[in-house]
């Protein structure tokens, strides 16, 4: 395979858990897949208390290494994985999609951002041991 696969983490603000995906990704599956992120809207920063919780796990400060972004800012697609908007989810073509449905953690305790990216993580391991067998 020439190209890596590429997947994006779609929520409509992208601002925490398709941000804690993104990063999550690029540290432990970068040898299987490229991973992005995107909304259909953006927020001026990433939910601080996702940069936080991040930076202190997996030491991967986002504010430095990402920023919001709109579905248009990133390239096609192969596999899209849909955080769990509880509203209609953005759409974006690919080959592959899934939903996580992810509980959003903004506006609650640092516990349970702790928990999202705890839950994110073996999802994204899941995805990186079976991303090959997609297609």
């Amino acid at each position: 395979m020439t190209d890596k696969i590429k997947v994006a983490y779609i929520c409509v603000h992208n601002s925490c858990r398709s941000q804690m995906a993104e990063a999550i990704s690029k540290l432990m599956a970068a040898d299987n897949f490229e991973a992005y992120s995107a909304g259909t809207e953006i927020k001026p920063q990433i939910n601080q208390d996702a940069v936080e919780v991040i930076k202190e796990i997996y030491g991967v400060d986002m504010n430095t290494n990402q920023r919001s972004k709109l579905l248009s800012d990133i390239p096609p697609v192969d596999v899209v994985i849909t955080m769990g908007c509880n509203v209609k989810c953005p759409i974006l073509p690919c080959k592959y999609r899934e939903d996580w449905g992810l509980d959003d953690p903004t506006g609650k305790d640092k516990h349970e951002f702790i928990k999202t990216a705890q839950i994110i993580e073996q999802k994204v391991m899941d995805l990186k041991n079976r991303i090959n067998d997609l297609w």
